[in-house]
């Protein structure tokens, strides 16, 4: 059995565990390319050329690393002209110094719960699951416990987070990250860590951001397929859209496979910008603890493309896109922000949506998504920021989408 860590790191490393279990908030798009600078006069006597305009976005990654003590950050945005740009700030490795790779690959956590919830939609388009039909008629007997039974909850409460379920995450053998970061996880033995706890409200009598109910989606759609959960989401998003930086890690698969900065846990216990210090390397982990609910490894441009291709009706018919998008009110995700079934929307300061998910794992933070109209941003931080800094990565997002 695991000992519980000394109280000050434990204190830290629970307030990140709570984070990655509300790790959805929106994701913010933008436009691509730094404005050019304002061209001579014809006349012999002008002004020298104005200099460009400073760049909002590298600016805001700029003061996530400096001001909020970021080991990296780094960034991708698309215009409305279809064009993207990639952004980097800070320090790839602190042991070594090395850059931040361009366009590196992250661990995405809980994106991957759009991910699975496009292909329970994609089976309910193929008439094989219905939204509406209780957990019990595909995984009979499966959700027992204090206030929990399948037989009353609904795969639809399943990925909109009105289940009540209670949350994995919370259960004891996942308190303390730097003991479980190579240790394998059966998604049975994370449900049974769930169950253990009282269900937190009736199910569809309130909103809860639950990392089971995508364990569950994940069984799910095992069951029903016939097929292992990684393989489905590779063969009915990854590669229908050719995202070819993102994948789901195989067992016992511990490393990144591409370029990729370093993510880093904080075990600190104060609220002072990350240094390096108290910061634990946590690049390498089995991500087995995540799985349906947030193991999925990518870049900010594959984030970018996924979105832009669901949004875009590729991925799901326009029925179940729809559904995707009906959304309840989500305000412990931020002001505005509201729940579809594994998508989520957030105002922007300058009017309109962005619709997207976000994702937090031990040593990564992404936000991002895309608008109506297409723009597309992601920027991800390389520690779980606590605030204000994690409030000031999704203003970097919208700042990138208002400029």
């Amino acid at each position: 059995m695991n000992e519980h860590p000394p109280r000050r790191t434990a204190r830290r490393i629970r307030a990140v565990r709570h984070a990655m279990t509300a790790t959805a908030a929106a994701g913010l798009a933008l436009t691509a390319l730094v404005p050019t600078s304002a061209s001579a006069s014809a006349s012999a006597s002008a002004a020298p050329a104005a200099a460009p305009r400073p760049d909002v976005v590298q600016q805001r990654l700029d003061a996530l690393v400096k001001a909020d003590g970021m080991p990296a950050a780094l960034a991708t945005v698309k215009g409305r002209d279809g064009r993207s740009r990639t952004y980097t700030a800070g320090v790839g490795d602190l042991a070594t110094g090395a850059g931040v790779p361009v366009d590196g690959q992250i661990r995405a956590g809980s994106n991957t719960k759009a991910f699975t919830a496009v292909v329970v939609l994609q089976l309910v388009a193929e008439g094989r699951v219905g939204l509406d039909a209780s957990v019990d008629t595909y995984l009979p007997g499966l959700l027992r416990g204090d206030g929990v039974d399948g037989r009353n909850i609904t795969v639809r409460q399943l990925l909109q987070h009105t289940s009540g379920l209670p949350d994995y995450m919370l259960a004891p053998a996942l308190l303390d990250f730097t003991t479980i970061q190579y240790r394998y996880f059966e998604p049975r033995e994370l449900l049974d860590g769930a169950l253990a706890q009282r269900a937190v409200f009736a199910p569809g009598t309130g909103w809860g951001y639950s990392n089971t109910n995508y364990l569950v989606a994940g069984l799910l759609i095992q069951k029903v397929t016939g097929r292992p959960y990684a393989e489905e989401v590779t063969r009915r998003v990854i590669d229908r859209i050719g995202l070819r930086h993102t994948y789901l890690p195989a067992t016992g698969e511990t490393a990144l496979r591409e370029p990729h900065p370093h993510g880093y846990l904080n075990t600190g216990d104060t609220g002072e910008p990350a240094s390096g210090a108290r910061l634990v390397d946590y690049t390498e982990m089995d991500s087995s603890m995540a799985w349906a609910a947030g193991a999925v490894v990518s870049t900010n441009s594959d984030l970018n493309a996924f979105y832009g291709a669901l949004l875009g009706g590729r991925l799901l018919p326009a029925a179940q896109l729809a559904q995707m998008r009906s959304t309840v009110p989500a305000e412990l995700l931020g002001p505005g922000v509201r729940y579809g079934l594994g998508i989520q929307s957030r105002p922007l300061s300058c009017g309109g949506l962005v619709w997207g998910h976000g994702g937090t794992a031990p040593g990564h933070r992404s936000r991002g998504g895309v608008t109506e109209d297409g723009r597309a941003a992601n920027i991800t931080v390389t520690t779980v920021p606590e605030p204000p800094a994690a409030e000031h990565v999704t203003d970097a997002v919208d700042a990138a989408l208002c400029r």
